[in-house]
């Protein structure tokens, strides 16, 4: 099986700092024998902001860029540690350019499955230093990027890993109830979606968007807490999270 692990920069750097002991966690729940991963992280901007002396996602695009060059090898040193004794890791720093040009997508798409096959893990990020679509919310922070490496690496799973539990819907008052299966995205559950987080820049509504553009392709779609112990186990057995159904058959194992 195949998994695509979104982990965002609310679960990598909670408090604007990198905390490697919740990464740690999640690399730990990895078949990395049975299965093939590839991991779109964040937490770049957020671990050079703290460089920085920050614990805030700086607010001017240029300084965003900056926080992303010193916070990337940051992360990617981490990575390397955690994976230390399991597996090789491969950086791939990709844009949107990277899917829109069918020559360089084509690129991404072979190397990819040759990294796979070669038993080494990617790890993916937004090229934020020179690219400025996530920083601008066009990216959702990775949430598309890691929908669009689903569809790249024909994933069986998108495991989006956030702070919360999953979706929650309001029902009128203040109470809100964590919905466990979404057959379909409609406007209506669009509409509820609420605000981004402190250092987070997508929201729900960008990762509605990601199941949207995952599940077009056959994958199968999770948003969890990452937070959760063995939480990555327990979304491919459907007992956490709000799940997302393919809206198409690939014809390969779930």
């Amino acid at each position: 099986m195949r998994l695509v692990i979104k982990i965002g920069s609310s679960i990598i750097a909670p408090g604007g700092r990198l905390d490697p002991s919740r990464v740690r966690a999640l690399v730990d729940q990895l078949d990395l024998v049975h299965h093939d991963h590839v991991i779109v992280t964040s937490g770049a901007i957020a671990c050079g902001a703290s460089a920085f002396g920050s614990n805030q996602t700086p607010s001017r695009v240029i300084r965003m860029q900056a926080a992303a060059a010193v916070g990337q090898s940051r992360l990617m040193h981490t990575y390397e540690q955690l994976f230390f004794g399991k597996k090789v890791v491969a950086q791939l720093l990709l844009s949107s350019d990277d899917f829109l040009s069918s020559i360089r997508y084509r690129n991404l798409c072979h190397t990819v499955e040759e990294l796979l096959r070669l038993k080494v893990l990617p790890i993916v990020n937004e090229n934020d230093v020179v690219s400025v679509r996530e920083l601008e919310g066009a990216f959702g922070d990775n949430d598309e990027l890691s929908a669009l490496m689903a569809g790249a690496v024909k994933a069986d799973w998108l495991i989006l890993l956030t702070d919360v539990d999953g979706f929650y819907r309001h029902n009128g008052s203040h109470d809100s109830k964590l919905v466990r299966r979404i057959n379909r995205i409609t406007p209506a559950l669009e509409a509820e979606c609420n605000g981004k987080g402190d250092l987070g820049r997508g929201g729900m509504s960008s990762k509605l968007r990601a199941a949207r553009i995952a599940t077009a392709g056959g994958t199968h779609v999770a948003i969890a807490n990452g937070c959760q112990p063995d939480v990555i186990p327990l979304v491919l057995k459907h007992r956490v999270g709000t799940y997302f159904p393919p809206q198409r058959r690939k014809g390969k194992a779930q």
